[in-house]
């Protein structure tokens, strides 16, 4: 499983001075993620990545998210900009662990 791609939707967490644009790895894919890659868990329970929307590839780090269970995907202002993504909008992505 370290190359993968699904479909989900942009959501919003509100910050103090600005709000964060994510988007959620489905709960069964981040269970696997979680169980495959324990060990190399760095702060925050993140792994890194390199994300790819479209045309636009980026590295990164997905964050585990206990309340759901499943992992997290900020999705940068350039990337969005470059890809015409808003909230609510459904997306396919494709992630490589790295």
């Amino acid at each position: 499983m370290k190359n993968f791609s699904f479909k989900s939707k942009v959501w919003l967490w509100p910050g103090e001075f600005a709000n964060w644009h994510f988007t959620s790895i489905p709960k069964e894919e981040s269970v696997k993620l979680r169980e495959k890659y324990k060990g190399l868990q760095r702060g925050w329970n993140s792994l890194k990545v390199q994300a790819k929307i479209g045309r636009t590839v980026w590295e990164t780090s997905i964050f585990f998210d206990a309340k759901s269970g499943q992992y997290m995907l900020p999705l940068k202002a350039t990337v969005r900009k470059a890809e015409g993504i808003f909230q609510g909008d459904g997306i396919q992505v494709k992630l490589k662990i790295i």
